[in-house]
């Protein structure tokens, strides 16, 4: 069995730590490289939820997208929430790896996977590094043109089911043949989605300043099709889990959470007038 500095060997050449963005936080946050691991679970958030997955499937290991501890900390005292988790990890003898914008631009990386859910042959980066390889966002196209409404129904089939759902903003009637996607929180690039010429722009949180003015600005704007963060960032959990399969085929069991750490769980439609 491989030790854990093996598996993070791995990740780390599938999504280089040099790739993350001066501001994140990525890699080791808490483990002994030395120990060995067996079993693996990949998930998006590190919270609460995944933490008594891991622990109920025997995993040695989180492999997480989102940072557990993105800001400085001065301690992680047990009474609070991250601390807590933090003290639940070290006593249960799991270990917490995260790769976050680094998988973000990584080539293939978390938009490489969103682009697959939904069927895109990707092109390029929407905002590429100077290899022209990597970065942020991804430019795909479909086999062939559909309407806009098929299209959001084809997002909203192809990716795991949330409850405030998928939504779209534009001409449902309006063909759709080359698309962007940004998995996660993606309104700042709406101005490189335009730019880009694509039909419509796929992402998550998107806001309702910026999305008002996007589909409001003069001239061929994309069609905005609005995700969930958790929603549109878990294919990356498949892709990740591959890597590490491929790897150490036959000695680590990999597992992809099937818990969903999105925190909207109550959904209510006007019932009056």
């Amino acid at each position: 069995m491989p030790a854990l500095s093996e598996v993070i060997t791995v990740l780390e050449q599938a999504y280089p730590p040099a790739l993350a963005e001066s501001w994140d936080a990525v890699g080791l946050v808490c483990g002994d490289p030395a120990e060995p691991v067996t079993r693996v679970l990949f998930c998006v958030d590190p919270g609460a939820d995944t933490l008594d997955e891991a622990a109920e499937l025997g995993a040695q290991l989180i492999v997480a997208h989102h940072p557990l501890l993105l800001r400085g900390v001065h301690g992680v005292p047990a009474d609070t929430a991250k601390g807590a988790l933090v003290h639940r990890m070290i006593r249960a003898g799991i270990a917490l790896y995260c790769a976050h914008t680094n998988a973000d631009s990584a080539d293939p990386g978390v938009s490489d996977a969103l682009a697959e859910a939904i069927g895109l042959r990707v092109l390029r980066p929407l905002d590429p590094k100077p290899d022209g390889v990597t970065g942020l966002g991804r430019i795909g196209e479909l086999p062939e043109p559909e309407p806009f409404g098929v299209f959001v129904q084809r997002v909203a089939d192809a990716l795991p089911a949330t409850v405030p759902g998928v939504l779209g903003a534009g001409d449902e009637d309006r063909p759709i043949r080359t698309v962007a996607v940004s998995g996660g929180a993606g309104d700042s690039y709406l101005a490189l989605a335009t730019e880009a010429g694509v039909d419509a722009y796929v992402t998550a949180d998107l806001r309702h300043h910026p999305a008002g003015e996007h589909l409001a600005s003069p001239g061929p704007v994309p069609a905005l099709v609005g995700l969930t963060h958790w929603a549109s960032e878990w294919p990356w959990c498949r892709q990740a889990s591959a890597v590490v399969a491929r790897a150490f085929a036959g000695n680590v069991d990999i597992r992809v959470s099937t818990r969903c750490t999105d925190p909207w769980n109550v959904r209510a439609e006007r019932t009056s007038n």
